[in-house]
């Protein structure tokens, strides 16, 4: 049993006017995909897709998405990017899901998954990148949010292993709130999406205080899910 992650996965089969392909790098990213978790992952793993999910508008145009990773093995946790405009509420979500027989998939949102001594936390994240405006609303309900997620898992007496959309640091740029969470917690591994193409660059890894940070974005992966545990 071992857990996986990968992020921003930009599925589109439900709305194929939004191919992901005409940008460089994601030439047959969908077929990539599926080719590496088959070859990867096993029905007892679990694989945490770390937000942008899928192009969808609304859950209906979003379930030939869900219906392809449901079909691919392992147990799979979403959580929430900044383009997935499907997002609605957990339990319209887990209802949906149900109401379609998608039940290796789960939601991650002011909650965590149990694997092995280890709680899967984490929330979408917030950061100012390229002159965009934190809006302080936003930011503080992120920050709750990956707080509510920790103490859930802790309160359990799991080790917790958070996943982000956003980067906590990109460039010279620190969201040091998300990073005040990670910090009092003790956060020993974190792993975000959110960034692609030329942007890798600026992407921070390695270990910031007790906190190794990995981008999981599928193309900087080249679309192979990344190993955790």
């Amino acid at each position: 049993m071992r857990l996986f992650t990968i992020g921003d996965l930009h599925l589109s089969f439900g709305v194929p006017e939004k191919p992901m392909d005409i940008f460089g790098g994601w030439k047959n990213y969908q077929q990539l995909l599926e080719e590496n978790w088959l070859r990867l992952i096993a029905p007892e793993d679990t694989v945490v897709l770390a937000g942008d999910f899928s192009w969808g508008m609304n859950l209906q145009q979003a379930e030939a998405d869900f219906a392809f990773v449901h079909k691919l093995p392992g147990k799979k946790i979403l959580l929430k990017g900044n383009h997935d405009y499907w997002w609605t509420s957990k339990k319209k979500m887990e209802d949906f899901f149900t109401a379609h027989g998608f039940d290796s998939l789960h939601i991650l949102h002011n909650n965590h998954y149990a694997f092995e001594q280890y709680g899967i936390c984490g929330t979408r994240g917030w950061v100012s990148m390229q002159g965009e405006a934190a809006d302080a609303k936003i930011l503080a309900r992120e920050v709750q949010r990956l707080a509510v997620s920790i103490q859930s898992a802790v309160k359990a007496g799991l080790e917790p292993v958070v996943f982000l959309h956003y980067p906590p640091i990109y460039g010279s740029s620190m969201n040091y709130e998300i990073l005040e969470v990670l910090h009092q917690y003790h956060i020993q591994k974190c792993y975000y999406g959110h960034v692609h193409g030329k942007g890798h660059h600026f992407a921070f890894q390695g270990r910031y205080e007790e906190t190794e940070m990995r981008l999981i974005s599928s193309d900087y992966l080249q679309f192979i899910p990344e190993l955790v545990l």
